[in-house]
C-alpha cells in the first residue's frame, strides 16, 4: 500500500532494498564526513531526512549511550521501521515523524546535524537549514551530501534506450519543486547564514557491472522508471527498452557508468 505525500521514489518495501544497497555503496563516505567533523561519543547529533534510518544507526553507535540521535523523516513508514532497528539494537535513537516545516528542535541543543539527498526535494531549503542552525551549539557542525551535478550520470557506451530513461529522470527532477543540483548552492546559502565552510568534497563514482557501486544505478533504474510512466515521462516500451539495454550493457565488463556527482559540505556555527 502506497503512504500518503510518500517520496518521489517512494517508501515501499522495493524502496527499502533499494536505499540498503545506495547505503552500502555510500556508507565510506558518510563515515568520511563524520570524521572530518569530529563526530563522537557522548553527542547530540540530528539525522535531517533519515529515512529508514541505515545512518541514524551507525551514528548512535558513535554517539554511544551517553549520547543520542534525532532522526526526522516525513514518512511514518521509514520511522516506525526506524524506531523498531533502535529497540532492536537498543539504541539511543529519537524518531520523529514530522515534515521538516513542523519540526521541532530546541536551541543550542545540537552538536552536529547530518543530512543526506533530503534538500533537493525541497522549495526552501534555506528556511529548513536556519531552523537547523538555530538548534546547533556555537561549534556545531552539519555535514552534508547532496548532488553537485546530476547531469553527470552517463553511461558509455550510450544505449538510446537508457538515454532516453536517464534523460527523463533529470527533467522530473528540474520539474520538481525542488532543486536536484542543490550542492552548488549550498556554501553560499551556509556563508550567507553566519556559517564558516569547514570543507568542501566533490565525490565521484565510477561503476562497471561486476561493481557494487553498479547496483546503486541499477536498482534506482528498476524503481524510478516505471514511476516515470506512471506520471507521463516515459511510455511502457521505453521502460522495457531502457532496462533492455540495461541488461546489454551489464554483460559487457567494458562498461563504464559515472553515477551523478556529489558534493560534501562541511561548515561550523
Amino acid at each position: 500500500m502506497k503512504e500518503q505525500n510518500e517520496y518521489i521514489l517512494g517508501t515501499d518495501v522495493v524502496e527499502l532494498h533499494r536505499l540498503g544497497v545506495q547505503h552500502q555503496v555510500w556508507a565510506s563516505e558518510a563515515q568520511k564526513g563524520w570524521e572530518l567533523a569530529g563526530f563522537n561519543g557522548g553527542q547530540t547529533l540530528l539525522d535531517l531526512g533519515c529515512g529508514p534510518g541505515f545512518c541514524t544507526k551507525e551514528l548512535a553507535y558513535m554517539v554511544g549511550n551517553d549520547g543520542k540521535v534525532i532522526g526526522i523523516d516525513k514518512s511514518d513508514h521509514f520511522i516506525r521501521y526506524l524506531n523498531e532497528v533502535s529497540r532492536l539494537y537498543n539504541l539511543n535513537i529519537e524518531g520523529v515523524s514530522a515534515d521538516f516545516n513542523q519540526m521541532k528542535l530546541e536551541d543550542h541543543s545540537l552538536d552536529g546535524m547530518y543530512c543526506r539527498w533530503a534538500l533537493a526535494w525541497l522549495s526552501n531549503p534555506g528556511e529548513i537549514l536556519d531552523k537547523v542552525y538555530t538548534a546547533l551549539k556555537p561549534g556545531g557542525k552539519m555535514v552534508i551530501h547532496e548532488y553537485y551535478d546530476w547531469s553527470t550520470h552517463q553511461i558509455e557506451p550510450q544505449l538510446p534506450g537508457l538515454a532516453t530513461a536517464i534523460n527523463a529522470s533529470l527533467q522530473s527532477f528540474k520539474d520538481s519543486e525542488g532543486e536536484i543540483d542543490i550542492g552548488r548552492y549550498l556554501p553560499k546559502m551556509l556563508t550567507e547564514m553566519g556559517m564558516e565552510i569547514s570543507s568542501l568534497r566533490l565525490m565521484q563514482k565510477l561503476a562497471t557491472p561486476k561493481e557494487l557501486n553498479w547496483q546503486w544505478p541499477k536498482t534506482f533504474y528498476h524503481s524510478y522508471f516505471p514511476r516515470l510512466q506512471e506520471v507521463g515521462y516515459l511510455t511502457q516500451e521505453e521502460v522495457k527498452a531502457a532496462l533492455h539495454d540495461l541488461s546489454l550493457l551489464e554483460k559487457d565488463p567494458a562498461t563504464t557508468l559515472s553515477c551523478p556527482m556529489m558534493i560534501e559540505v562541511i561548515a561550523t556555527k
